[in-house]
Order: structure tokens, then C-alpha cells, then sequence
């Protein structure tokens, strides 16, 4: 099981998928920091605060934060996927093939077609 925290970008029903899958799951809005444009670099410091890896699809803005400050509980980056399932299904995948998410920059993609 993974402490994870979503920016309000990410999709709830992966976020319900994931939870049903073991993960803890942190909503921007259940944190009651959606529609407020957070910076990207306070929503990573909230969530590494938490002990939370942050969960999102901006991945050219988080990516570029792992570069800047590698410090931080973790970020996993996806593609926008409209099989909710199987995203969540390839990121718990994602997250059980490492021995900690503290530090790491993990990159989900969504299969070819």
C-alpha cells in the first residue's frame, strides 16, 4: 500500500480504483485545496509534508520539479488514460515494483494502441 496524494487534475474514479486496490488515496479537494491554483511546487511540498507521493498527469511541470529538488515522498507522473481501471491497475503495478517511492520520479504511460 502507497500514501498518495492527487492534484485536482488527476481523475477520481482512478482514485476510487486505486483506493479498492489497497492505496490511500488523498484528494486535492478532500485536502480542501482544489480551484485555489496552488503552484505546482506548494501542491509537491504539501504532499511530501504528508508523507504522501503526489499523483498526477502534469508531467512536464512535476518532472521538472524531481530535477530542481529531488527531495520529496515521491512523484508518480501519468499519461491521461481513459481506461480508469487499467491506469490505476498499471500505477499500483508501478508503485509495487519499488521498495520505496521516497526520492523517486515514477512514470506510468498508457499502452500503445
Amino acid at each position: 500500500m502507497a500514501f498518495l496524494d492527487t492534484n485536482e487534475n488527476f481523475l477520481v474514479k482512478v482514485t476510487v480504483a486505486l483506493r479498492a486496490l489497497g492505496h490511500d488515496v488523498l484528494t486535492s479537494q478532500e485536502a480542501g485545496q482544489a480551484n485555489q491554483a496552488i503552484a505546482d511546487a506548494e501542491v509537491l511540498r504539501f504532499a511530501t509534508a504528508q508523507g504522501r507521493a503526489l499523483l498526477t498527469i502534469n508531467r512536464r511541470d512535476f518532472i521538472r520539479l524531481h530535477r530542481l529538488s529531488p527531495v520529496h515522498a515521491g512523484i508518480v507522473v501519468c499519461t491521461q488514460d481513459p481506461d480508469t481501471k487499467g491506469q490505476a491497475e498499471r500505477i499500483h503495478e508501478a508503485i509495487r515494483a519499488g521498495d520505496s517511492l521516497i526520492g523517486q520520479l515514477v512514470r506510468v504511460h498508457r499502452p500503445s494502441e
